[in-house]
């Protein structure tokens, strides 16, 4: 069994983190087949998600996201793709949700 173990600072806030979790649960179920429980908690929530050949969560707490998952004999082969696709979806969601730099108007 190959396991990807993915951690990610943030500074959302658990309701900001919960929104990104939610978009990341969505797109893992709709694009990678993925049955997706999400369980929320008063300090941090829970996202267990699982197909054939994958089990994992993906731990939602106010500073940081922790993301752990298991892939079976046959996935393990593809785990260096699989974990750069799952980095890439969390990062381009959290990109999305930063905010803005302001600029400076001129003198």
């Amino acid at each position: 069994m190959a396991d990807i173990h993915i951690h990610r600072h943030h500074e959302l806030g658990l309701k900001g983190a919960r929104k990104v979790a939610w978009q990341w649960a969505e797109q893992a179920e709709s694009e990678f087949d993925m049955a997706c429980a999400y369980a929320e908690g008063e300090d941090e929530d829970e996202v267990e998600f699982s197909r054939s050949g994958v089990k994992g969560s993906l731990r939602v707490c106010s500073d940081h996201f922790e993301l752990n998952a298991q892939l079976g004999f046959l996935l393990g082969a593809f785990k260096d793709r699989i974990e750069s696709e799952i980095v890439k979806n969390l990062d381009d969601l959290l990109a999305a949700k930063k905010p803005a730099a302001r600029k400076k108007k001129p003198a």
